[in-house]
């Protein structure tokens, strides 16, 4: 299946199912107003949505209309839980070469995973607002899952049934505010702003053999300024798989229903062949090759499309496609 939500008046928005050629959609409302909904009752909306997508996908049903992902929010507009981890370590390892600091060893042991904002979460084709272009914007094509509800202590061969659904992601980030910030002591705050998400959410099964259950196999594409910035494949040097994260994440305390769990900077060692996901890795590279960062940060009007597609080149998620832009305070 593939979800969405339509923006309305109310911050959750309005439940849709889209098709899988991404050219129509039908609301799911009567069977669950909203995703956070149909995540905290799946045993019973899942089997309706998915008896209503079979039908708008034969075109057998009724007040299906054209979709637009400029009328959508993410699939989530706000969650109960965005934790966001760092699962290639060979993107850590090159941020901490780039500085001359050793990284530990633990850190090819012990996942790394910090808790996001999630009250607001930014749609697909929303502009980046931000206020001031000398804090080092950034873009992170990653991978999300959604999940029901995960008990408390799961291991990694539990956690990986509760797995319900996959996005992708755009984890903004603001690089020049990120080391004092993390100079506390205390994790990422400011040089997090809002994430933003894929137009529509998907079930496993729309990846066909992509999925295996633990990791996505397919490259996922990045345009900065309507350039090819990278292609890496998400399975590909994943040193933590989903699975192990999720469990990770669930060692002390239980993940809701409409759990977000991300993936991190997806990241290939043949980084020279393949690209890189965010800016910061380029930046790091050229550093290491050349003794110092040639490419700049995003600036106002700069743009960024994220987006995956399956081996018959169709898109699977849709494209997250952002500009950035002056935030202006109209309080």
């Amino acid at each position: 299946m593939k979800l969405a939500t339509l923006k309305n008046e109310t911050r959750d928005g309005e439940l849709i199912l889209v098709s899988r050629d991404l050219k129509s959609g039908v609301s799911a409302k009567d069977i669950a107003p909203t995703l956070q909904y149909a995540l905290d009752h799946w045993d019973t909306a899942h089997p309706a949505l998915k008896a209503r997508y079979a039908l708008l996908n034969e075109n057998k049903i009724k007040n299906i209309f054209p979709f637009e992902t400029k009328k959508v929010s993410a699939p989530l507009p706000r969650a109960y839980q965005w934790a966001d981890a760092s699962a290639y370590v060979n993107h850590v390892e090159l941020v901490r070469k780039s500085r001359g600091v050793t990284m530990p060893e633990s850190f090819w042991t012990d996942p790394l995973i910090y808790q996001g904002g999630s009250d607001y979460f930014l749609g697909p084709c929303d502009d980046i607002p931000i206020e001031n272009p000398d804090w080092g914007i950034d873009f992170e094509a990653e991978i999300a899952v959604i999940t029901d509800t995960i008990p408390m202590g799961s291991t990694a061969n539990q956690t990986g049934k509760h797995i319900q659904l996959l996005m992708l992601v755009n984890d903004i980030s603001l690089r020049n505010l990120a080391p004092a910030e993390l100079a506390k002591g205390f994790g990422f705050f400011q040089c997090k702003p809002p994430t933003a998400f894929s137009p529509v959410a998907i079930t496993p099964d729309e990846l066909e053999d992509a999925w295996d259950g633990k990791k996505v196999h397919l490259p996922l594409l990045s345009y900065y300024n309507k350039k090819r910035f990278g292609e890496p494949n998400p399975a590909t040097d994943m040193t933590f798989d989903f699975p192990t994260l999720l469990a990770h994440a669930a060692k002390t305390r239980p993940l809701m229903a409409g759990t977000i769990l991300g993936s991190g900077t997806v990241s290939n060692r043949n980084y020279h062949e393949v690209g890189s996901s965010c800016i910061v890795e380029k930046r790091m590279i050229e550093t290491l090759e050349q003794g110092k960062p040639i490419t700049p940060f995003m600036h106002y009007g700069d743009t960024i499309k994220i987006e995956m597609q399956n081996k018959r080149g169709e898109s699977i998620f849709g494209e997250i496609e952002q500009k950035v832009i002056p935030y202006v305070n109209t309080l």
